[in-house]
Protein backbone atom coordinates (compact mmCIF):
# COMPACT_ATOMS: atom_id res chain seq x y z
CA UNK A 1 0.00 0.00 0.00
CA UNK A 2 2.86 2.33 0.78
CA UNK A 3 4.44 1.76 -2.19
CA UNK A 4 1.19 2.41 -4.65
CA UNK A 5 0.87 5.84 -2.36
CA UNK A 6 4.41 6.77 -2.84
CA UNK A 7 4.00 6.13 -6.60
CA UNK A 8 0.78 7.69 -7.11
CA UNK A 9 1.96 10.91 -5.15
CA UNK A 10 5.32 10.90 -7.64
CA UNK A 11 2.83 10.71 -10.84
CA UNK A 12 0.97 13.70 -9.32
CA UNK A 13 -2.49 11.35 -8.44
CA UNK A 14 -5.07 12.04 -5.97
CA UNK A 15 -3.99 9.55 -3.11
CA UNK A 16 -7.36 9.65 -1.80
CA UNK A 17 -7.96 7.16 -3.73
CA UNK A 18 -5.73 4.85 -1.78
CA UNK A 19 -7.69 5.35 1.35
CA UNK A 20 -9.59 1.98 0.99
CA UNK A 21 -7.97 0.03 -1.41
CA UNK A 22 -8.09 -3.44 -1.11
CA UNK A 23 -6.31 -6.36 -2.75
CA UNK A 24 -7.94 -9.77 -4.00
CA UNK A 25 -6.31 -12.72 -4.77
CA UNK A 26 -8.53 -14.00 -7.20
CA UNK A 27 -7.68 -17.82 -6.68
CA UNK A 28 -7.43 -18.64 -2.69
CA UNK A 29 -5.66 -22.14 -3.29
CA UNK A 30 -3.81 -23.03 -6.62
CA UNK A 31 -3.80 -21.23 -9.64
CA UNK A 32 -5.59 -22.73 -12.37
CA UNK A 33 -3.01 -24.12 -15.20
CA UNK A 34 -0.08 -22.50 -13.50
CA UNK A 35 3.11 -24.19 -12.71
CA UNK A 36 4.94 -21.59 -10.95
CA UNK A 37 4.31 -20.89 -7.12
CA UNK A 38 2.33 -17.84 -5.99
CA UNK A 39 4.07 -14.57 -5.31
CA UNK A 40 4.24 -10.74 -5.50
CA UNK A 41 4.74 -9.51 -9.26
CA UNK A 42 7.95 -8.25 -9.56
CA UNK A 43 9.02 -4.91 -10.97
CA UNK A 44 11.52 -4.68 -13.85
CA UNK A 45 14.40 -2.81 -14.22
CA UNK A 46 12.60 -1.03 -16.86
CA UNK A 47 11.45 2.24 -15.92
CA UNK A 48 11.27 4.86 -18.77
CA UNK A 49 8.94 7.10 -19.53
CA UNK A 50 7.75 6.99 -16.00
CA UNK A 51 5.80 3.64 -16.33
CA UNK A 52 5.94 1.37 -13.43
CA UNK A 53 5.98 -2.74 -15.20
CA UNK A 54 4.95 -5.84 -13.39
CA UNK A 55 5.70 -9.22 -14.76
CA UNK A 56 5.97 -12.70 -13.58
CA UNK A 57 2.39 -12.25 -12.20
CA UNK A 58 1.70 -15.98 -10.88
CA UNK A 59 -0.63 -15.19 -7.89
CA UNK A 60 -3.31 -13.15 -9.97
CA UNK A 61 -4.96 -9.83 -8.01
CA UNK A 62 -7.93 -7.18 -8.07
CA UNK A 63 -6.90 -3.97 -6.60
CA UNK A 64 -9.82 -2.12 -5.63
CA UNK A 65 -10.35 1.40 -5.64
CA UNK A 66 -13.83 2.62 -4.58
CA UNK A 67 -15.78 6.17 -5.77
CA UNK A 68 -16.36 8.03 -3.13
CA UNK A 69 -19.97 6.81 -1.93
CA UNK A 70 -21.47 10.55 -2.39
CA UNK A 71 -20.21 10.40 -6.13
CA UNK A 72 -20.45 6.42 -6.69
CA UNK A 73 -23.44 5.85 -9.80
CA UNK A 74 -23.44 1.68 -8.32
CA UNK A 75 -21.28 0.67 -11.01
CA UNK A 76 -17.73 -0.88 -11.64
CA UNK A 77 -15.28 -0.92 -13.69
CA UNK A 78 -12.49 -4.10 -14.02
CA UNK A 79 -9.06 -2.16 -15.84
CA UNK A 80 -6.76 -4.47 -18.07
CA UNK A 81 -3.40 -3.02 -18.43
CA UNK A 82 -1.53 -3.84 -20.79
CA UNK A 83 2.02 -5.14 -22.15
CA UNK A 84 2.03 -7.39 -24.62
CA UNK A 85 1.19 -10.42 -21.96
CA UNK A 86 4.34 -10.16 -21.20
CA UNK A 87 4.58 -7.03 -18.76
CA UNK A 88 1.56 -4.97 -16.91
CA UNK A 89 1.80 -0.96 -17.56
CA UNK A 90 0.56 -0.75 -13.80
CA UNK A 91 0.67 2.91 -13.64
CA UNK A 92 -0.11 4.11 -16.82
CA UNK A 93 -3.17 1.62 -17.93
CA UNK A 94 -3.85 1.01 -14.41
CA UNK A 95 -3.86 3.68 -11.28
CA UNK A 96 -3.64 6.58 -13.41
CA UNK A 97 -7.37 4.91 -15.51
CA UNK A 98 -8.82 3.91 -11.96
CA UNK A 99 -7.92 7.62 -10.60
CA UNK A 100 -9.70 9.03 -13.36
CA UNK A 101 -13.15 6.64 -13.53
CA UNK A 102 -13.03 7.35 -9.45
CA UNK A 103 -13.74 10.98 -10.39
CA UNK A 104 -16.54 9.97 -12.81
CA UNK A 105 -18.35 7.73 -10.30
CA UNK A 106 -17.18 4.61 -10.95
CA UNK A 107 -15.73 2.13 -8.24
CA UNK A 108 -12.31 0.91 -10.67
CA UNK A 109 -10.74 -2.14 -10.02
CA UNK A 110 -7.16 -2.79 -11.55
CA UNK A 111 -6.31 -6.40 -12.63
CA UNK A 112 -2.84 -8.00 -12.39
CA UNK A 113 -3.50 -11.05 -14.51
CA UNK A 114 -1.05 -13.48 -15.61
CA UNK A 115 2.05 -12.88 -17.06
CA UNK A 116 4.42 -13.37 -19.36
CA UNK A 117 3.24 -15.07 -21.94
CA UNK A 118 0.02 -16.47 -20.24
CA UNK A 119 -2.97 -15.85 -22.80
CA UNK A 120 -5.03 -18.59 -21.70
CA UNK A 121 -4.29 -18.06 -17.77
CA UNK A 122 -4.76 -14.32 -18.51
CA UNK A 123 -8.56 -15.25 -20.07
CA UNK A 124 -9.17 -17.10 -16.55
CA UNK A 125 -8.13 -14.36 -14.59
CA UNK A 126 -10.36 -12.09 -16.27
CA UNK A 127 -13.68 -14.44 -16.02
CA UNK A 128 -13.02 -14.87 -12.50
CA UNK A 129 -12.41 -11.20 -11.78
CA UNK A 130 -16.03 -10.35 -13.58
CA UNK A 131 -17.40 -13.19 -11.25
CA UNK A 132 -15.59 -11.84 -8.14
CA UNK A 133 -16.79 -8.30 -8.24
CA UNK A 134 -20.32 -9.79 -9.18
CA UNK A 135 -20.34 -11.70 -5.60
CA UNK A 136 -19.24 -8.92 -3.50
CA UNK A 137 -21.10 -5.97 -5.45
CA UNK A 138 -22.64 -4.92 -2.49
CA UNK A 139 -19.37 -4.66 -0.43
CA UNK A 140 -19.22 -1.61 -2.59
CA UNK A 141 -22.82 -0.72 -3.44
CA UNK A 142 -22.43 -1.54 -6.71
CA UNK A 143 -25.33 -3.20 -9.21
CA UNK A 144 -24.15 -6.91 -10.23
CA UNK A 145 -25.88 -6.11 -13.77
CA UNK A 146 -23.40 -2.69 -14.07
CA UNK A 147 -19.86 -4.37 -14.17
CA UNK A 148 -17.80 -3.62 -16.83
CA UNK A 149 -14.62 -3.88 -18.24
CA UNK A 150 -11.40 -1.85 -20.24
CA UNK A 151 -8.60 -2.74 -21.23
CA UNK A 152 -4.81 -1.47 -23.66
CA UNK A 153 -3.13 -2.59 -25.83
CA UNK A 154 -2.87 -6.47 -24.76
CA UNK A 155 -5.88 -5.60 -22.47
CA UNK A 156 -8.09 -4.10 -24.58
CA UNK A 157 -7.45 -8.06 -26.47
CA UNK A 158 -8.03 -9.77 -23.01
CA UNK A 159 -11.15 -7.64 -22.52
CA UNK A 160 -12.41 -8.68 -26.16
CA UNK A 161 -11.74 -12.09 -25.25
CA UNK A 162 -13.58 -11.71 -22.24
CA UNK A 163 -16.48 -10.09 -24.01
CA UNK A 164 -16.66 -12.71 -26.60
CA UNK A 165 -15.45 -15.74 -24.67
CA UNK A 166 -17.62 -15.74 -21.59
CA UNK A 167 -19.73 -18.77 -21.99
CA UNK A 168 -16.58 -20.56 -22.55
CA UNK A 169 -15.72 -22.63 -19.60
CA UNK A 170 -11.60 -21.80 -19.03
CA UNK A 171 -11.25 -23.88 -15.77
CA UNK A 172 -13.36 -25.67 -13.29
CA UNK A 173 -15.16 -23.86 -10.49
CA UNK A 174 -14.09 -23.64 -7.16
CA UNK A 175 -17.05 -21.25 -5.41
CA UNK A 176 -20.47 -19.68 -5.62
CA UNK A 177 -19.33 -16.98 -7.51
CA UNK A 178 -18.07 -19.24 -10.27
CA UNK A 179 -22.39 -19.70 -10.87
CA UNK A 180 -22.30 -15.92 -12.21
CA UNK A 181 -21.90 -14.39 -15.82
CA UNK A 182 -18.77 -13.85 -16.85
CA UNK A 183 -20.29 -11.59 -19.21
CA UNK A 184 -18.97 -7.59 -18.88
CA UNK A 185 -22.19 -5.31 -18.81
CA UNK A 186 -19.88 -3.44 -21.85
CA UNK A 187 -17.27 -2.63 -22.78
CA UNK A 188 -14.26 -0.53 -23.83
CA UNK A 189 -10.59 -1.13 -25.88
CA UNK A 190 -8.41 1.86 -25.71
CA UNK A 191 -5.43 1.16 -28.64
CA UNK A 192 -6.22 -2.43 -28.06
CA UNK A 193 -4.01 -5.07 -30.42
CA UNK A 194 -4.22 -8.35 -31.83
CA UNK A 195 -7.76 -8.36 -33.07
CA UNK A 196 -7.10 -8.94 -36.07
CA UNK A 197 -4.60 -12.41 -36.61
CA UNK A 198 -7.19 -13.63 -39.09
CA UNK A 199 -6.85 -14.03 -42.49
CA UNK A 200 -5.61 -11.22 -44.50
CA UNK A 201 -5.84 -9.20 -41.45
CA UNK A 202 -9.52 -10.14 -40.51
CA UNK A 203 -10.93 -10.78 -36.85
CA UNK A 204 -8.89 -13.03 -34.56
CA UNK A 205 -10.64 -16.44 -34.94
CA UNK A 206 -11.36 -16.81 -31.35
CA UNK A 207 -13.52 -13.93 -31.12
CA UNK A 208 -17.14 -15.11 -32.00
CA UNK A 209 -19.49 -12.70 -31.95
CA UNK A 210 -23.17 -12.87 -31.85
CA UNK A 211 -26.29 -10.58 -30.90
CA UNK A 212 -25.45 -11.01 -27.01
CA UNK A 213 -21.80 -9.81 -26.81
CA UNK A 214 -21.51 -6.55 -25.02
CA UNK A 215 -21.52 -3.30 -26.04
CA UNK A 216 -18.15 -1.48 -26.95
CA UNK A 217 -15.75 1.44 -27.35
CA UNK A 218 -13.20 1.45 -29.41
CA UNK A 219 -10.08 4.16 -29.89
CA UNK A 220 -7.35 3.92 -31.94
CA UNK A 221 -5.30 6.01 -34.30
CA UNK A 222 -4.14 5.84 -37.44
CA UNK A 223 -0.16 5.51 -36.75
CA UNK A 224 -0.80 2.95 -34.64
CA UNK A 225 0.95 -0.37 -35.58
CA UNK A 226 -2.09 -1.87 -34.31
CA UNK A 227 -4.22 0.66 -35.28
CA UNK A 228 -6.32 -1.95 -37.65
CA UNK A 229 -7.00 -4.16 -34.51
CA UNK A 230 -9.48 -1.45 -33.93
CA UNK A 231 -11.01 -0.85 -36.82
CA UNK A 232 -11.44 -4.81 -37.83
CA UNK A 233 -13.22 -5.50 -34.36
CA UNK A 234 -15.67 -2.21 -34.53
CA UNK A 235 -16.62 -3.76 -38.18
CA UNK A 236 -17.00 -7.13 -37.29
CA UNK A 237 -19.71 -6.16 -34.54
CA UNK A 238 -21.58 -3.72 -36.08
CA UNK A 239 -21.97 -6.64 -38.49
CA UNK A 240 -23.17 -8.70 -35.87
CA UNK A 241 -25.73 -5.88 -34.58
CA UNK A 242 -23.67 -5.26 -32.11
CA UNK A 243 -23.87 -1.47 -30.71
CA UNK A 244 -19.97 -0.10 -30.98
CA UNK A 245 -18.69 3.60 -30.83
CA UNK A 246 -15.21 3.77 -32.61
CA UNK A 247 -12.87 6.53 -32.95
CA UNK A 248 -10.21 6.70 -35.02
CA UNK A 249 -7.59 9.80 -34.84
CA UNK A 250 -5.05 10.45 -37.54
CA UNK A 251 -1.91 11.16 -34.60
CA UNK A 252 -1.19 9.34 -31.10
CA UNK A 253 1.21 5.80 -31.81
CA UNK A 254 0.78 3.59 -29.03
CA UNK A 255 0.68 3.37 -25.22
CA UNK A 256 -0.25 7.11 -24.21
CA UNK A 257 -2.76 5.74 -21.73
CA UNK A 258 -4.15 9.59 -20.80
CA UNK A 259 -0.95 11.47 -19.96
CA UNK A 260 -1.01 14.95 -20.72
CA UNK A 261 0.85 16.14 -24.09
CA UNK A 262 -0.41 12.84 -26.49
CA UNK A 263 -3.17 14.40 -28.96
CA UNK A 264 -4.93 11.04 -28.71
CA UNK A 265 -4.78 10.16 -24.68
CA UNK A 266 -5.97 13.80 -24.18
CA UNK A 267 -9.06 13.38 -26.38
CA UNK A 268 -10.21 10.04 -25.40
CA UNK A 269 -11.18 10.36 -22.14
CA UNK A 270 -13.92 12.49 -22.51
CA UNK A 271 -15.15 11.08 -25.62
CA UNK A 272 -15.87 7.47 -23.09
CA UNK A 273 -17.27 9.58 -20.27
CA UNK A 274 -20.22 10.64 -22.65
CA UNK A 275 -20.42 6.86 -24.20
CA UNK A 276 -20.62 5.48 -20.47
CA UNK A 277 -23.54 7.80 -19.88
CA UNK A 278 -25.34 5.99 -22.94
CA UNK A 279 -24.81 2.24 -21.43
CA UNK A 280 -24.42 2.94 -17.72
CA UNK A 281 -28.09 3.77 -16.76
Amino acid sequence: MKQIVVLLMMLGVNTAITAQQRKIHLWPAAVPGETAAKQTAKVTADGSNNVTRLTDVTDPILEVFPAEASNSNGAGIIICPGGGYSILAINLEGYEIAAWLNKLGYTAFVLQYRVPKKEAGALQDAQRAIRLVRSMASEWKLEPGKIGMMGFSAGGSLTARASTQYNVHTYTPIDKADSLSARPAFSALIYPAYLDKGENRTLTPELTLSSETPSMFLFATADDFYGNSALVMAGALRDAKVPVELHFYAKGGHGYGLRNGNPAGEAWPSLMEKWLKTVVK
